[in-house]
Order: C-alpha cells, then sequence, then structure tokens
C-alpha cells in the first residue's frame, strides 16, 4: 500500500502531517509525532508580536545600561511564559532536525512584512525544510476595502519569497469576496501551498468581572465540509499545492481531504485531545479502507472527486443549498411536535 504523497516538492511517507500546536514546542514532543507516523511537523508558530517585542525590549535595555559595567546585562527582563524567544524557536529547528527523519516546516504568524524576513532567512539557514506563513489578520477598519487587505498578503508573501528558497505555504482564512481570484494571485507571487484554513479564536465575555476573556474550543469534524467544498472547487485551477488543516480528526477526514484534491491533512485539535499516538490509528484505518476498496495508493484518489471531475459540479455550489434545505422538509415530514 502505497500512503505517499508530494506536497511543496517535499515527498512524504503519507497525507497525515502534524499542524502547529504545542506538541511541537519541544524536541521531544516533535519525535513523538514522527514515531507516531505524522509525515511532516508544523512547528509552533512564531509570533510577529514576539519578534516585535523581543527587538524593542533589547534595544531598551542594553540602551538604558550602555554606561553601566557589562553585567547590567541582567536588567533584561523575562518574557511572559507564553513567548517564544526567537532565536530559541530558531534553535529548536536545527535540533529537531538532527533528531527525526520528516520534514520539518517552521511556521511565523504575523499581519505586517516587518521583521518576517529575516526571521524567514533564520528559519531556512536553521535547516527548515519549508516555511508556513500564516497570516492571522481581522480588517477591523472600516475604511480599508477588500483590495487593501489581500494586498497585505500579497506584500507578505512577495518579501518572503524574494529573500528565501525553501518552499512557502500560506495559511489563509475563507473570508474573502472572491477566494479562487485571490488564491490565484498568491500563486503569481510564487507560493507553494495554500493551507486551507486558519481559525480564528473568537473571545467571550466574563458576565461577573465585565470582561473580554480568550475563548479555545478545539476543532470539530464538522468544520471539515468548509475546506472540502474550497479544495475541491481549487483543485486543478490553481497552481499550488492545497492542504486542509480544519476538522481532521480521522481517517475518513483523510480519506475525504485526498479525494477532493488535497496534497496533505493537518492534524492538531484531535492530537491534542487524544494524543500523538492517535496518528497510528489513522494510519491503520487509512490502509484497511484503502485494501477494502481496493485501492492501492493514495496518488489514485488525490482529486477523484474535485469539483472538475464530478458528473454533477453544481452539487458543491447553489444545488447543494437547494438539496439541504429540501432534506429538512423530508425529515420534518415524519416529525409531530411534542404536546403537553
Amino acid at each position: 500500500m502505497n500512503l505517499s504523497t508530494q506536497y511543496m516538492g517535499l515527498t512524504l511517507k503519507n497525507p497525515v502531517v502534524a499542524s502547529a500546536s504545542p506538541l511541537s514546542r519541544t524536541v521531544g514532543g516533535i519525535a513523538q509525532l514522527a514515531a507516531a507516523g505524522a509525515s511532516a511537523v508544523v512547528l509552533y508558530s512564531l509570533f510577529e508580536e514576539q519578534i516585535m517585542r523581543e527587538q524593542a525590549l533589547y534595544s531598551h535595555y542594553f540602551d538604558l545600561g550602555s554606561e553601566s559595567h557589562a553585567e547590567a546585562q541582567h536588567y533584561l527582563p523575562q518574557p511572559p511564559s507564553y513567548s517564544a524567544d526567537p532565536d530559541d524557536y530558531v534553535k529548536l529547528i536545527s535540533r529537531a532536525k538532527r533528531t527525526v527523519d520528516i520534514p520539518i516546516i517552521g511556521s511565523l504568524n504575523g499581519v505586517t512584512p516587518g521583521g518576517w524576513v529575516k526571521y524567514a532567512k533564520e528559519i531556512q539557514d536553521a535547516g527548515a525544510d519549508a516555511l508556513e506563513l500564516n497570516v492571522y489578520f481581522i480588517p477591523a477598519n472600516i475604511a480599508a476595502d477588500g483590495g487593501s487587505v489581500e494586498s497585505r498578503y500579497f506584500e507578505i508573501l512577495s518579501q518572503v519569497r524574494s529573500e528565501i528558497k525553501i518552499p512557502i505555504a500560506m495559511k489563509i482564512h475563507p473570508f474573502f469576496s472572491s477566494l479562487p481570484h485571490f488564491a490565484r494571485q498568491l500563486t503569481k507571487l510564487g507560493v507553494d501551498a495554500l493551507v486551507l484554513f486558519n481559525r480564528f479564536y473568537q473571545p467571550d465575555i466574563d458576565l461577573e468581572h465585565l470582561e473580554i476573556t480568550p475563548h479555545l474550543r478545539l476543532s470539530h469534524p464538522d468544520e471539515l465540509r468548509l475546506p472540502l467544498r474550497w479544495v475541491s472547487l481549487l483543485h486543478g485551477r490553481i497552481d499550488c499545492d492545497l492542504a486542509i488543516s480544519t476538522g481532521v480528526h480521522s481517517y475518513t477526514d483523510v480519506l475525504k481531504g485526498m479525494m477532493v484534491g488535497a496534497k496533505v491533512t493537518m492534524m492538531a485539535s484531535a492530537l491534542l485531545q487524544n494524543g500523538p499516538a492517535h496518528i497510528a490509528s489513522v494510519l491503520d484505518g487509512l490502509i484497511e479502507w484503502m485494501e477494502a476498496h481496493e485501492y492501492e495508493s493514495i496518488q489514485q484518489m488525490q482529486g477523484s472527486m474535485s469539483h472538475a471531475l464530478l458528473s454533477n459540479p453544481e452539487s458543491v455550489l447553489r444545488s447543494n443549498y437547494m438539496q439541504v434545505l429540501d432534506s429538512w422538509g423530508k425529515i420534518s415530514a415524519h416529525w409531530e411536535p411534542t404536546r403537553h
């Protein structure tokens, strides 16, 4: 059974990639993911705010103690516990490459070109096999039009692409007015893969303290439907690889991703819930299903149910909307309200 797939020019032993998460914060965690069968690991993200904060803090405190004894370096503050030192991040890549024999993909998360280019080069020089740019940007400025929002992505990609040679993936959200056109523009600027989709974590309200609070909710398998549709629509129409990174929890989710045209499916929430060993069970289920249905390779099924190859391509467009509404009518025909 050939589970191998090609992603951004990298030959991966299977289509299950460990997405960016706390599991990849240490060499030990990366080793566990590799041992469980992950074909590649996307490191936890290095945030633009961390890069900028480090630069600002070091500049401030070194200037403050410039007239003092050299031991004044102990004035440097301890960073918050959630912060990752950019230099430590680069060192982690080097150590991971010496420890595991699968591709290591760096991850930068930010909203402006800023210090991305410098650290993109350092991530490349540390031995990363590819780089994922996660542009986590919420356009709250009422004066900013859609074009200016897209331009931000184009500028970041262009600057990073001009400085590094390793493959670049861009992780995007689904809230663009014309996602296919936007995706095509990214390919023209040299992106090697698109990762669908970024999940925006929504804040909540603490009613007792009247405060806005962060709210973490792991993904659910139902969320897979959105990237399935868009990978199906984009497959064969844009010149880059496609990855699914939302709602992948089981081997059936991996199979669906392959059939609509993804090159890899990425897991984070399922691994946080079940541990790295979950990857092994997913691969076992994948092999069992392929044997039962007489598939010999992953490549054999990739794109087989993409929009371009469907006998009824409208099934993933407007007709699907009408069919869903019609299905409720059939359900309600057998439903009687509870009488009190």
